[in-house]
């Protein structure tokens, strides 16, 4: 028998064997993982739980003063009487709206002007210092100019655009650079114009780094709001923290800064869900 024939043979052998599935190794490893999954998990829960348990205990303790913080049980009788009157929504809308606003233009705008220092080299290199100081700048300090600027609603606008822009326009034109530039170098043998490397490898190339300029600038619109209305507002939960403290009232501005904990775990759930959706359709 030739050695072709014995290949053949060999083949069909294996084809007709019995599927003997998964080898043991492969399913402990399965199983090892699932586990590992499980107890992030129930670490995760039982981390929030001590600390709201400690939290509770130790005000009524007097560990610490409950004047200055508060405790769960007393939170949520304001939670509740708020929501009654449908002043509690009035708020947690008011942020965010104001949030949402501040993020799409913060990330859009940072995404096209990053597009344009790519487009032109020339542009960012005269660019790129003020850049860099205009991130380093505190933006907290621009709130009462921007005010002055831009009135009580919009500055709030103007401060979370502010404090998430400069960040995203440098990492994403450094996510653009960091695209393999073998890809760019066949793109352009093959003909490709600018605006074809750009759709074509550039963007495609940079979406990890997108997800995490979506990421950081969430946060950073979050962050941004909550400065401005300490500054102008007349609404949304940054107004209630500081009218809570000024008024000694800490379980409303406890309550409020909870409802703030709970919206950027539901902003942190989101993102990961696209953000896995995104990756496996590149798959």
């Amino acid at each position: 028998m030739s050695a072709v024939e014995e290949s053949r043979a060999a083949a069909a052998t294996a084809a007709s064997a019995p599927d003997e599935g998964p080898s043991p190794l492969f399913v402990a490893y399965i199983r090892r993982l699932r586990f590992e999954r499980w107890m992030v998990r129930v670490t995760q829960l039982l981390a929030i739980v001590a600390f709201f348990t400690l939290w509770e205990i130790a005000p009524r303790a007097h560990w610490v003063n409950p004047l200055l913080t508060s405790y769960p049980s007393a939170i949520w009788p304001v939670l509740v009487d708020m929501a009654q009157k449908g002043d509690l929504f009035h708020h947690v809308w008011v942020t965010f709206e104001e949030s949402v606003v501040g993020f799409t233009l913060g990330l859009s705008g940072g995404i096209l002007i990053a597009i344009g220092l790519w487009w032109s080299r020339f542009a960012y290199r005269a660019s790129d210092p003020f850049l860099v100081v205009a991130n380093a700048m505190p933006k907290a300090a621009l709130a009462p100019i921007f005010y002055i600027w831009l009135g009580e609603k919009e500055s709030i606008y103007g401060i979370a655009v502010a404090i998430g822009l400069f960040i995203t326009i440098i990492m994403i034109y450094n996510g653009f650079n960091e695209v393999d530039p073998n890809k760019v170098k066949l793109a352009r043998t093959f003909g490709a114009s600018r605006p074809q490397i750009l759709q074509k490898v550039i963007l495609p190339g940079s979406v990890p780094t997108m997800i995490a300029a979506l990421k950081i600038n969430v946060g950073l619109s979050l962050v941004g709001v909550i400065v401005g209305e300490f500054q102008s507002s007349k609404a949304g939960l940054g107004y209630l923290i500081v009218y809570g403290s000024q008024i000694f009232q800490m379980n409303l501005a406890m309550m409020a800064i909870t409802i703030l904990a709970v919206i950027s775990t539901v902003m942190y759930i989101a993102i990961f869900y696209f953000e896995r959706a995104v990756l496996k359709h590149r798959q």
